[in-house]
């Protein structure tokens, strides 16, 4: 094993989950680097406690100067966002290609002890979710592959660089699928904003601006389950510790329609706001839903904290984000 001068390097660690977890990590005491593409000032979070680099992790010489010295490396980057994004944007959704390889091989090769990989629901098959009320998807349901085209691609063959990396030469590799990660310091408008987001930003600029309306891509019946992110972190990390290094679903069991999602947040704002749905703009799959039954089976544990709960916290920082907007 190489020599370890931090314990753990975070690639995407100024991005809405790597920003969270550095922070969690920092609190137990662990001394993190932290990189990401994006400028210093343009951070979600930047810990001051934390090594914080400003590089592209795509080129593997920058790859391999952040993770030298480093005992576990936690690859969270990737060039998404929401369906919006990754449906008009499957080339640059697929050149993430590089920076997983990179990562994953100056990880090996700066003799760190685990590599954890932040997949996706997207590397599901797309005929397994066809119907809103959709049959929870299991580990096995990735093959055949019919991933979500361009990033859920990437993601697939990058899981499967994990496992024969980790067959090949040894280097222990986790890997999380991770069914859409919500709340404060991610991104809430621009674009790349996934949908509890994107719905916070759309009620709270109702209540701010007095005009009680709302658009709604698609019909609003497609239905998914939202993971807060303090599950995100938590469960992250137990995977990162745990023993095996097949991949694992990580996301919430709980299934909404886009409508019911919508329901929540009106509910936490307390107003109701007349919809408009926009049935071409882009939407994903008809319905996806997370099978807990493996991580329950490993570790005994399952995100748990319920879409309300984590919206109410959501919403709140949204609504200040838009309300210094409109200041």
């Amino acid at each position: 094993m190489g020599r370890h001068n931090v314990d753990v390097v975070v690639a995407c660690g100024g991005g809405f989950i790597g920003g969270h977890l550095v922070a969690d990590l920092l609190d137990q005491g662990r001394s993190v680097r932290s990189i990401d593409i994006k400028p210093l000032d343009e951070w979600y979070q930047a810990h001051e406690a934390a090594d914080n680099v400003q590089a592209d992790l795509s080129l593997l010489d920058a790859a391999r100067a952040g993770a030298d010295g480093a005992r576990e490396v936690y690859n969270l980057a990737a060039d998404m966002g929401g369906m919006g994004f990754i449906e008009n944007n499957k080339a640059a959704c697929m050149l993430s290609v590089l920076t997983s390889t990179h990562m994953l091989m100056a990880a090996k090769d700066a003799g760190a002890e685990r590599y954890f990989y932040s997949s996706s629901a997207c590397v599901y098959a797309a005929g397994k979710q066809t119907d809103a009320d959709v049959v929870p998807l299991s580990e096995q349901d990735a093959y055949p592959a019919q991933p979500e085209d361009g990033y859920g691609w990437e993601k697939l063959f990058s899981e499967r660089m994990c496992r024969h990396v980790e067959e090949d030469y040894g280097f222990a590799t986790r890997v999380a699928r991770y069914h859409n990660v919500y709340g404060p310091h991610g991104t809430w408008d621009g674009g790349r904003e996934k949908a509890p987001a994107a719905v916070c930003r759309k009620v709270a600029t109702a209540v701010v601006s007095g005009r009680h309306e709302l658009e709604i891509w698609g019909d609003g019946e497609q239905t998914r389950s939202f993971m807060y992110i303090d599950d995100c972190v938590y469960g992250s990390k137990m995977i990162m510790a745990g023993a095996d290094s097949e991949p694992i679903n990580l996301g919430s069991s709980e299934l909404v329609s886009i409508n019911q999602l919508v329901d929540i947040v009106e509910d936490i704002a307390g107003v109701r706001s007349k919809r408009h749905y926009k049935l071409d703009a882009p939407q994903g799959v008809r319905g996806r839903n997370s099978d807990n039954s493996l991580i329950r089976e490993r570790f005994g544990w399952e995100p748990s904290i319920s879409l309300a709960d984590g919206l109410e916290r959501s919403y709140r920082w949204v609504y200040d984000q838009v309300k210094l907007q409109n200041a």
